[in-house]
C-alpha cells in the first residue's frame, strides 16, 4: 500500500489514508470515504455525498478543477494526479483551488509524485502527498524546507526575501 504523507503546522506525517480510490465501475464500499474520477464525481456526486460519506475527487491533468466550484464546499479532499513528473498543470490546479476558489480541505497529489517537487507543491498549496519514490515523512520534511528564502507570494504564505528585508 502506498504511503499517505500529510503536512499540516510545517510538519510531515505518515499517516493513514481513509478514503478508497475507485474506478469509474466499481460499486463503493458500505462505509468509509471513496476517492471517484471528475466524471463520475459529475455523474453520481448527489448520489454519494448524500449517503453521508466523505468523498474525494480524482483531477486528471488535462481536467479543470474549476468544475466543482459549486461543490467544493462538500468535498472532502482533491486528488491531483501527476501523469508525469514533469506536468506542471496539477501545481496550477492547486493554487486555482487554493487562491481563486478559497477551498480549505484537502489537495492531495498522486501519481508520479518525487521527492524533489516537496518544496514547489508546499507552496503550490498540497498538503497530502502519495509518494512514487517510496521516501518517508522525514525526507519530505528536509526537502521542503530546502530554500529559505522565496521570491513571491504563494498559497503557503510565506513572505517573500523582500518583506523580510523590509522588516528589518
Amino acid at each position: 500500500m502506498p504511503t499517505l504523507i500529510k503536512h499540516a503546522d510545517g510538519r510531515f506525517v505518515a499517516a493513514g489514508d481513509v478514503f478508497a480510490r475507485l474506478a469509474d465501475d466499481e460499486a463503493p464500499p458500505a462505509a468509509g470515504g471513496v476517492i471517484v474520477s471528475l466524471a463520475r464525481f459529475h455523474a453520481e456526486g448527489e448520489r454519494l455525498l448524500a449517503e453521508g460519506r466523505p468523498v474525494g475527487v480524482a483531477i486528471a491533468s488535462g481536467e479543470e478543477v474549476e468544475s466543482l466550484a459549486y461543490d467544493l464546499p462538500r468535498i472532502a479532499l482533491v486528488a491531483l494526479e501527476f501523469a508525469k513528473f514533469r506536468d506542471g498543470r496539477p501545481y496550477s490546479s492547486a493554487r486555482i483551488l487554493r487562491e481563486r476558489l478559497g477551498y480549505a480541505g484537502e489537495v492531495r497529489a498522486v501519481g508520479d509524485v518525487l521527492l524533489e517537487q516537496a518544496p514547489f507543491m508546499v507552496r503550490c498549496g498540497f498538503d497530502a502527498f502519495v509518494p512514487a519514490d517510496g521516501a518517508g515523512a522525514q525526507a519530505w520534511e528536509a526537502a521542503a524546507r530546502r530554500y529559505r528564502y522565496v521570491y513571491q507570494g504563494a498559497a503557503d504564505g510565506r513572505p517573500p526575501a523582500y518583506a523580510e528585508r523590509e522588516a528589518l
